[in-house]
C-alpha cells in the first residue's frame, strides 16, 4: 500500500507556522504525545513532529515574508505534477498564492486558495516516503 507521500490527493503533511515554536512544541508534544526531531537546515529552524515514530508534520517560526500573519496550521496534499496543479487551480477559478517552488531535498510545492477563500498547499515529493523523517 502506498504511503500518503506517494498517493496523489492524500493529505500528507501538516505544518504549523507560529510566533513561538518552543511553546508550540511543548504544547503539542504534551497534548498529543508527539515526538520531535530538529531538522538540519541552515536557513531556518524546523522541527519535525512524529506520531508512532512516523513523521507527520513540522513546526517552524513564521517567516519574515509572512510577518503579521497569525499562527496557523497548513495542510499539504500530495500531487504528481505541481505545475499542472497550479495551472488547473487557475482554470477552476482558484488563485495560486505562491507559485511552485523548491523545498531542497523534499520536492516542489505551491500555495493555492479555492474560490471560496480557503488556503491549502499542494506538494510533489522528490524523494521516497521513507526519507521523510
Amino acid at each position: 500500500m502506498a504511503s500518503a507521500f506517494e498517493t496523489p490527493g492524500a493529505l500528507s503533511w501538516g505544518e504549523l507556522m507560529t510566533s513561538d515554536p518552543d511553546a508550540a512544541i511543548a504544547f503539542y508534544s504534551q497534548l498529543f504525545g508527539w515526538e520531535t526531531e530538529e531538522m538540519s537546515n541552515p536557513q531556518m529552524r524546523y522541527t519535525v513532529v512524529k506520531a508512532g515514530g512516523q513523521a507527520i508534520g513540522g513546526i517552524m517560526a513564521i517567516p519574515g515574508q509572512a510577518a503579521g500573519m497569525p499562527p496557523s496550521w497548513f495542510n499539504y496534499v500530495t500531487v504528481a505534477d505541481i505545475d499542472a496543479i497550479a495551472r488547473k487551480t487557475s482554470e477552476l477559478g482558484g488563485t495560486v498564492m505562491m507559485g511552485p517552488q523548491e523545498i531542497p531535498e523534499v520536492g516542489r510545492f505551491c500555495v493555492i486558495r479555492d474560490p471560496q477563500g480557503a488556503v491549502i498547499n499542494a506538494i510533489q515529493y522528490a524523494m521516497p516516503a521513507d526519507n521523510h523523517s
